[in-house]
């Protein structure tokens, strides 16, 4: 279990920490004791593309100040080169490190159409979704990196849909099949290259995550997630944000995580690791689940839970 200090005098960056799976890493990062910087482009002034005004990256940054860490809130859009610079000259203005840098950018659920073959996709929208899942990555590394690789030990994680072994299969749309596996490539090519200065770099993916956008879609709330089982059987193994949030700060705080290096993990596998559960004391595992299913299996939902 990671405890209160363990991140202490740590500065980290979690790009896309307005809601879901990057606000509860920022937070869990702050529980551990570290600054924590969120960038978003929903703020209590402006709303971003996604139209949702219910979660802002100012009410991240008191979520992680409440937790027992120091967040600060900078309103970027990772797309644009020159805001990104700005927010990276700043924190090494004022810490003059940068020891975690989390990419979690996305937002482009909204632009998905599964049942769409790649040749009746619009080109715009499909282009968008790469910008959002692999572009706004690079440029932040690209960026981000001379600031985190001056002190030896600096960790980059790639926040995805999947691991390596789950997405060889067909993600069932051209666009989000390739933005959802250009990060668990870039893990693996910042970690060699990221082995000379003593870094690491991983993937990261959640289970079924019960983000605020998909409890809304399902139309339920975190208190009575488990009714929508009726709509979707894999729900039953769904998870809270704060489980994957638990498990990126446990490895952050892991001495030894560079064994990890290249690797993409799921929520599931960093709890087993670091002996984590979600906030209701299971320990989801879905793609585990999903595995099993696939090698012709007829897995009981609660033997992964």
């Amino acid at each position: 279990m990671t405890t209160q200090a363990a991140l202490s005098g740590k500065v980290a960056l979690v790009a896309g920490a307005t809601r879901g799976a990057g606000r509860a890493i920022a937070v869990q990062l702050g529980a551990a004791g570290a600054t924590v910087y969120v960038t978003g482009r929903t703020t209590r002034e402006r709303v971003s593309e996604l139209g949702r005004a219910t979660e802002t990256i100012e009410e991240t940054a008191e979520l992680v100040d409440a937790a027992g860490g120091t967040g600060i809130a900078v309103p970027t859009d990772h797309l644009e080169v020159e805001r990104v610079r700005d927010l990276v000259a700043s924190i090494d203005r004022d810490h003059g490190r940068l020891d975690i840098l989390v990419n979690d950018i996305w937002g482009g659920n909204r632009l998905l159409d599964f049942s769409t073959k790649m040749w009746e996709v619009d080109l715009d929208r499909g282009l968008r979704m790469l910008d959002l899942g692999v572009r706004s990555h690079i440029i932040t590394s690209s960026i981000a990196l001379p600031l985190l690789v001056r002190e030896p030990g600096g960790l980059v994680v790639e926040v995805t849909d999947g691991t390596a072994r789950t997405n060889k299969e067909f993600r069932e749309n051209f666009y989000y099949d390739l933005a959802k596996n250009g990060p668990i490539r870039m893990a693996y090519i910042l970690g060699e290259e990221l082995k000379s200065v003593g870094g690491t770099a991983v993937a990261v993916t959640p289970g079924f995550l019960r983000s605020e956008e998909m409890l809304d879609t399902f139309g339920v709330t975190e208190e009575n997630w488990r009714d929508g089982i009726t709509k979707e059987r894999h729900w039953a193994l769904s998870e809270s944000p704060v489980y994957i949030g638990r498990g990126v700060a446990a490895l952050a705080a892991d001495p030894g995580r560079h064994r990890w290096n290249g690797w993409s993990l799921d929520s599931g596998q960093l709890a087993r690791e670091y002996g984590l559960t979600d906030v209701d004391g299971s320990r989801p595992d879905v793609w585990g689940y999903i595995l099993a299913e696939r090698a012709g299996a007829e897995p009981a939902l609660d033997g992964y839970r």
